[in-house]
């Protein structure tokens, strides 16, 4: 099974995620540790699940997991 090229990803990435909020590199890892930005931790790299992240953006609450 393939998406479709016009389908949004599940997650962004840091650089992508920063790159729509239009902060530094340190300013977005610093709100990722503070879970000020639903994020998703494997090992060393940080996701940014899209949904959340545009709720985040529209003013909606948004819990993360502990």
């Amino acid at each position: 099974m393939t998406k479709k090229t016009d389908e949004k990803p599940d997650v962004l990435t840091v650089e992508e995620a920063r790159a729509r909020l239009r902060i530094g590199k340190n300013a977005i890892y610093d709100a990722l540790a503070r879970n000020e930005i639903p994020n998703i931790r494997i090992g060393r790299k940080y996701f940014v699940p899209r949904i959340a992240f545009e709720r985040m953006l529209a003013g909606e609450t948004v819990k993360t997991a502990a």
